[in-house]
């Protein structure tokens, strides 16, 4: 039976011959079996395919173990890994300083950051990991930072709203997240990628001159599946809604739990994927718990409260769950 490959096949295999780092060589393989089609005569080549991603994903694991240190890897922390990408100078690590505890380096010369630094941004009773990068430009971007941007849970493209030449750093962005396969209209099982419903532009410096008129040009000519943030880390504005924003793109819930004839713990809340149910909490809670568990009350989401519920019962952003055992 003949495969007929499509273009887009085609198109990753190209990718993955050019790929020159482990992660590139991934994502491209990823992105092979992603859009392969799935028949009876491709069942080997999908075969082989599982097989080479698999033997490349330990070798990178056993690299990692070896002591070889990523310096572009950053481990996940928080209710959910933020990126920030743009060009050099659109703010940034300016609005990093300002969001969190980290303290990047901060200059009015270009390509000040050259590594990702991490900072913990507080939205109510939660943290949320904000990862400043290296800047990019239409025909540079470093090495090692296409990882970290795939491995991000969500993402936040940052451009110069004070500048005339906001609108291209914005295309080019962009242009970037495509190329690369970063940006995904669907993230199927087996492959890595951000939805666009993941991603917001900031557009930084909104308290500059002639930054309004520059913000309606984004919104007019931009990508219109992204939606645009005018912020200030002089002024605060904006930063609160940016906040609200990161919360609700990240599409998860926050859980607290309850022991039987006791208040429930309001200031550890478990972080779960929206359409969580009670059995994955329970799992999250520990691995044993789903074959222990007798009886679920829910005080939130449920009819009334203290409900009993079935395990799964779909939760909601801040439910109360007692879980009985």
């Amino acid at each position: 039976m003949p495969a007929n490959l499509t273009p887009q096949y085609y198109q990753a295999e190209e990718n993955f011959k050019k790929a020159e780092s482990t992660a590139e060589k991934i994502a491209a393989l990823e992105e092979m079996l992603a859009v392969i089609p799935k028949h009876k005569g491709t069942e080997k080549m999908q075969a082989d395919l599982k097989k080479r991603l698999s033997r490349l994903r330990e070798d990178s694991l056993k690299k990692a173990k070896a002591g070889r240190i990523d310096p572009f890897l950053v481990e996940k922390q928080g209710a959910g890994q933020v990126v920030l990408l743009g060009f050099p100078n659109t703010g940034k690590s300016t609005l990093i300083s300002a969001m969190t505890r980290a303290r990047p380096k901060i200059a009015e010369y270009p390509f000040t950051t050259t590594l990702p630094l991490a900072g913990m941004m507080s939205f109510q009773d939660i943290l949320i990991q904000l990862v400043d990068t290296p800047p990019i430009t239409e025909d540079m971007v470093p090495e090692g930072l296409t990882g970290t941007v795939r491995n991000a849970n969500a993402l936040l493209i940052v451009v110069d709203a004070g500048s005339d030449s906001c609108l291209e750093q914005l295309q080019g962005s962009y242009n970037y997240l495509m190329e690369k396969k970063i940006i995904r209209e669907e993230v199927t099982p087996g492959t890595r990628g951000i939805p666009s419903n993941k991603c917001l532009v900031l557009a930084a410096k909104a308290d500059a001159v002639d930054s309004s008129e520059n913000i309606q040009i984004l919104k007019e000519l931009g990508p219109p599946e992204l939606q645009i943030i005018p912020v200030s880390a002089e002024t605060g504005l904006g930063l609160e809604l940016m906040r609200e924003k990161i919360y609700e793109i990240l599409k998860v819930i926050r859980i607290y739990t309850k022991v039987p004839g006791k208040a429930p713990d309001m200031k550890a809340p478990f972080i779960l994927k929206q359409g969580s149910t009670v059995l994955d909490l329970a799992t999250a809670i520990h691995r044993d718990l789903p074959q222990l568990m007798k009886n679920v009350r829910i005080w939130g989401s449920a009819r009334y409260d203290g409900q009993s519920v079935n395990r799964d019962y779909v939760l909601a952003d801040r439910d109360v769950v007692e879980i009985n055992q």
